[in-house]
């Protein structure tokens, strides 16, 4: 049957209005190229399903399972049948065969997760049911569908188990050492894979100011009338750019614990791929197919993943990310650029860049340091689409 018959015949499966479909869709078609290369490098390794499949009597996964059955509510036709209506939507337009499980938690936290190792499992929280539109829920049930197209709920699951033996094994001598580097390790990959998941949301969606103004409630609750998407996004440009080293580390310390990049950023590197020519392509109707994803090459995505970082680098406002570029570049004066950028400027009638005082190769800077101008974070574990 045909899209339009299926339309004319009242098919569930259906859009709720007119919106492209992306039929046969690869997920490397929307993921971030640091969160791609991981991906792809995994899929490709021999028995890697198996080893995992394996870990799951481990994993609290049943538990998880049993747990939402018995002490929330399932979405369907009869419960929060809009919701039900949405995860059908999402699914039909990215191509997603089997629909998902869905729950509604009573949580008022606003939160939303993917998790699930054989068949992935969403949980919604009551919090982010009451704060979103039918628009910017539309963008969070893609985002989850997306991870579930991705596989990123077994990486998640893990994730989680990981976290809980850290905690279990933190009295013992260097054992939680090794498995909070294995989590750091993991929480960085799973921050991009959040930016990907944003990018499958706002395919589903096809709305860009719904999924900012998600983003953005997330981040200053239910209060629409008091925000604004472009002075939002404003900040994501004063959080990357200002301040000195010092900010720069700050804002490192910061995010290592986190599951998610912080609401503004993540707003303002969706709004750069929805400009794209990449996002472009896509709507017009050339994307990857998932029939071509045993042939992507590991090789050529890590070298999309390096040029990315790369590009990020030498785009980059950060302070920190400038010095890299200027060392990456071979410029010289490194130790004077150091203290500079440490201290916020050099002393009484240095330059810009220039650690030495007219006349004196050895005097200092006064150490004249611009305020500090900490970027506000919100959307992480407990706050946010996971």
């Amino acid at each position: 049957m045909s899209e339009d018959s299926r339309e004319a015949a009242g098919d569930r499966d259906v859009p709720m209005r007119k919106r492209r479909r992306f039929p046969g869709i690869s997920s490397r078609t929307y993921e971030h190229p640091a969160d791609r290369s991981a991906l792809v490098a995994l899929r490709r390794l021999s028995g890697f399903d198996t080893v995992f499949k394996a870990l799951s009597g481990l994993l609290p996964e049943r538990s998880l399972r049993l747990l939402f059955l018995s002490d929330s509510v399932r979405v369907s036709e009869a419960q929060f049948a809009h919701l039900h209506g949405i995860l059908r939507d999402a699914c039909y337009i990215l191509d997603l065969q089997k629909i998902p499980v869905m729950y509604v938690a009573q949580d008022p936290r606003p939160n939303a997760m993917c998790v699930g190792l054989d068949e992935p499992l969403i949980v919604v929280t009551t919090g982010l049911v009451e704060l979103l539109d039918e628009e910017e829920m539309r963008a969070v049930v893609g985002h989850e569908v997306g991870h579930a197209l991705s596989g990123h709920s077994v990486y998640r699951t893990i994730l989680l188990f990981l976290t809980d033996l850290a905690l279990k094994v933190a009295w013992i001598p260097l054992g939680n050492v090794a498995i909070m580097a294995i989590v750091t390790a993991l929480r960085e990959w799973f921050r991009k894979s959040e930016l990907s998941a944003d990018r499958a949301g706002l395919l589903v969606g096809q709305d860009l100011r719904a999924s900012m103004r998600g983003l953005m409630k997330i981040a200053g609750g239910n209060h629409l009338h008091e925000m604004n998407v472009d002075a939002f996004l404003e900040q994501a440009e004063e959080y990357e750019s200002s301040g000195d080293l010092r900010d720069s580390v700050l804002k490192i310390m910061n995010v290592l614990p986190r599951s998610h990049p912080f609401a503004t950023v993540r707003a303002a590197e969706l709004k750069k791929w929805a400009e794209s020519r990449d996002y472009q392509r896509i709507m017009d109707g050339h994307y990857p197919r998932r029939d071509e994803d045993k042939d992507a090459s590991v090789r050529d995505s890590f070298r999309e993943s390096a040029a990315h970082y790369a590009d990020t680098v030498r785009g980059s406002k950060d302070p920190l990310m400038k010095l890299v570029g200027d060392i990456t570049g071979g410029a010289g004066d490194l130790g004077g650029k150091l203290r500079d950028r440490f201290t916020g400027g050099g002393g009484p009638g240095t330059k810009p860049g220039d650690g030495t005082a007219p006349g004196d190769s050895n005097a200092a800077g006064d150490g004249n340091t611009p305020g500090d101008t900490d970027g506000p974070g919100s959307g992480g574990p407990a706050a946010g689409t996971e």
